[in-house]
């Protein structure tokens, strides 16, 4: 790195900032540590226009810890529904209940006490006291990981141990002694609207001048890219199942795996029979089958092609009831959370309840 002084960095991106800056986001206005901390687990791997909208309607529902405490898991799930990496919704719901019963209902001020709640790592507890409190703490999201790892020229892929080390303390090191709140907007504004990811502006940015990366004309080449590994495909079904009723059951999701917590359609692994899993986790007997059009949704490892199958039963259902892990929901009412595909199937379901099922299905 160069020898200007660090000082410098933080100065001149603060005068930046100042004119060039985000001083307008939802959670600023007040920018209690509630409202951040919630801004910055909505934030982790979606962009700001993607979140605002949440934002707004989650801290008009939930207003203040206690009252996210207290909600019903559902009612928290049904606001995150279509924000995705649901377990981040959990980790909110699991923290302020943690906060209710050891913290009065707030969220400590004490770094180490809030690396301990569910969902809050060192960048986001580093987030939540600066902006919030004005405390003299790191971050490194992706933002600011590829400003510093092209400022510094780190060239390993900023996830490596090694790389993420240098990183914090160069983080560390460039943090100036006052306005602490406003450095931490600005430096992941820069990453946001200058430093970005492609065709970064670099003729507008603050700190191009002692930028390593820029002075070696290797912008392109910084951050280094994370390894690639090949997403493996995973075929299931989704049976919808419908009683007499018109009724479709959803089931919980586990907390692990795939939208954890969610209601879905349950699922059925590639290979299995449809008819013999009703008929042994349920003691329900197939009466018809319709397979409807294919769907594919990605996640961060693996993509997954789920089959929608539209099954009606023999006769009145008993042995499946409304419980606290299963349901019978009508296409007509307001559905509980569900993922974002699932949604969307449910929504063409309702378009097409006119369409009688098919002749009943034999194996």
């Amino acid at each position: 790195m160069s020898a200007v002084p660090i000082a410098s960095f933080a100065q001149r991106l603060l005068t930046w900032f100042d004119q060039h800056g985000r001083h307008d986001l939802p959670w600023q206005h007040p920018r209690s540590a509630y409202r951040v901390w919630i801004s910055e687990v909505m934030l982790q791997q979606t962009q700001v226009k993607t979140v605002i909208p949440y934002f707004e309607k989650f801290v008009a529902r939930f207003p203040d810890v206690t009252t996210l405490a207290k909600a019903a898991l559902d009612d928290v799930l049904l606001l995150w529904a279509g924000l995705g990496y649901y377990a981040r919704a959990r980790n909110l719901h699991r923290a302020a209940q943690q906060m209710l019963a050891q913290h009065g209902g707030e969220l400590p001020q004490d770094f180490e006490a809030l690396l301990q709640l569910p969902g809050i790592g060192r960048s986001t507890a580093g987030a939540i006291l600066a902006q919030a409190h004005g405390a003299r703490h790191a971050i490194l999201d992706g933002n600011v990981k590829r400003v510093l790892a092209r400022y510094a020229a780190v060239g390993e892929w900023p996830g490596h141990p090694r790389a993420s080390l240098q990183l914090w303390e160069i983080s560390e090191s460039l943090l100036p002694p006052q306005r602490l709140a406003d450095y931490t907007q600005a430096i992941m504004d820069l990453g946001a609207s200058v430093c970005t990811r492609r065709v970064p502006a670099c003729l507008r940015c603050p700190v191009s001048a002692d930028c390593q990366a820029h002075i070696a004309q290797r912008v392109a080449e910084y951050p280094a890219p994370k390894p690639r590994r090949d997403r493996p495909l995973r075929l299931a079904s989704a049976l919808l199942i419908e009683n007499a009723a018109g009724e479709i059951l959803l089931e919980r999701r586990p907390p692990a795996g795939i939208w954890g917590g969610l209601w879905c359609p349950p699922l059925l692994e590639e290979n299995a029979d449809a008819a013999t899993m009703l008929r042994e986790r349920y003691g329900l007997q197939l009466a018809a089958l319709q397979t409807l059009p294919t769907l594919r949704h990605a996640f961060t490892h693996f993509e997954l092609q789920l089959q929608p199958l539209r099954i009606q039963l023999v006769g009145i259902i008993h042995s499946v009831r409304d419980a606290s892990s299963q349901r019978w929901v009508k296409l007509s009412d307001a559905p509980p959370a569900l993922p974002t595909p699932i949604a969307r199937l449910f929504q063409q379901l309702k378009m097409s309840t006119d369409q009688p099922c098919p002749e009943p299905f034999t194996a």
